[in-house]
C-alpha cells in the first residue's frame, strides 16, 4: 500500500541530495516539474500493484479530477499517500492540477487481450448500449458519453482503463469502499444493482477496447440523468 509514497519520499530525498551536494541544479518552475512526484504512480498507463491500483489521469476532464483530488484531501475518498500528499493544498492549486493532467495528452496503452465467451460479449454490450431498465441500470454510454470518453466537465471516460481496475471500482462502489462517510450517489446506487456476472463482462468489455476520440459535451446528458447524478456533476466542476 506504501509502496508509491515510499518512491515519492525517495524522490524527494533525491532532490534535496542533489541541491546541497555539487553543482546547483536549475529546475524551472513549471507544473510539469511540479506534478513529477504523481507521475512516479500515474503514467500513461495503470499500474497493478500489490494491494492498490493507480489509473491513468492524464486527459480525464478537469471536473472531475479537481473533485477527485479535493475528496482525497478532505478524506472523503481515503487513501493514506494521496491524503499525505494532499493535505496543505489549496482549493485553487488543486484546480491547477486538474487542469494540468486533464490537457495533458499522452498515447494509451494497447487493449487488453482478454477472451470472452460470445454471451459475455452479448451481455456487456447490452448493459453498456441499452441498460437494464427493469433494475433501473442506464446504459454506461448514456452518462459516459456515446464513445465512452466521458463527459465534460465531470464524468470520467471508461475506455484505457486496465480490466483490474474497473473491477476494483466498481467493486468499491457496490461494497461502499470508495467513498466513505457520504450519502449514497448515482454510481453507487447502479453498480450494487450489478450482479458479479454483469460486473465481470462490463470490466472485460471495456479494457478490450480501443481508445478513440474526446470527452463529449455536457448538452448530450438527458435531463433525467443529469436530475439524478446531479450531486456527482455539481461537485465534479459545477455544470448547471
Amino acid at each position: 500500500m506504501m509502496r508509491c509514497f515510499i518512491l515519492l519520499v525517495f524522490f524527494c530525498i533525491t532532490c534535496v541530495a542533489n541541491v546541497h551536494g555539487g553543482t546547483p541544479v536549475e529546475v524551472p518552475d513549471t507544473m510539469a516539474e511540479r506534478v513529477k512526484a504523481c507521475i512516479i504512480c500515474h503514467g500513461a498507463e495503470d499500474k497493478v500493484g500489490r494491494d492498490a491500483y493507480y489509473p491513468r489521469i492524464a486527459g480525464k476532464p478537469q471536473g472531475y479530477l479537481f473533485n477527485q483530488l479535493r475528496n482525497f484531501r478532505d478524506a472523503r475518498r481515503y487513501y493514506q499517500p494521496m491524503a499525505i500528499l494532499l493535505e496543505n493544498m489549496t482549493d485553487e492549486y488543486l484546480l491547477e492540477i486538474a487542469q494540468y493532467f486533464s490537457a495533458l495528452q499522452l498515447p494509451y496503452p494497447a487493449p487488453e487481450q482478454i477472451h470472452m465467451q460470445p454471451e459475455e460479449i452479448k451481455l456487456a454490450e447490452r448493459l453498456i448500449y441499452s441498460g437494464n431498465p427493469e433494475k433501473n441500470i442506464p446504459a454506461c454510454n448514456a452518462c459516459h458519453g456515446d464513445i465512452l470518453m466521458g463527459v465534460e466537465p465531470a464524468i470520467p471516460g471508461l475506455l484505457g482503463l486496465s480490466r483490474a481496475y474497473i473491477t476494483a471500482q466498481l467493486g468499491g462502489w457496490r461494497n461502499g469502499g470508495i467513498m466513505r462517510g457520504q450519502t449514497a450517489d448515482c454510481m453507487s446506487e447502479i453498480a450494487q444493482q450489478l450482479t458479479d456476472e454483469e460486473a465481470n463482462a462490463i470490466a472485460k468489455w471495456l479494457a478490450s477496447q480501443f481508445v478513440s476520440g474526446k470527452p463529449s459535451p455536457f448538452s448530450v446528458l438527458s435531463p433525467e440523468l443529469a436530475h439524478r447524478c446531479s450531486q456527482n456533476i455539481l461537485e465534479n466542476g459545477g455544470a448547471k
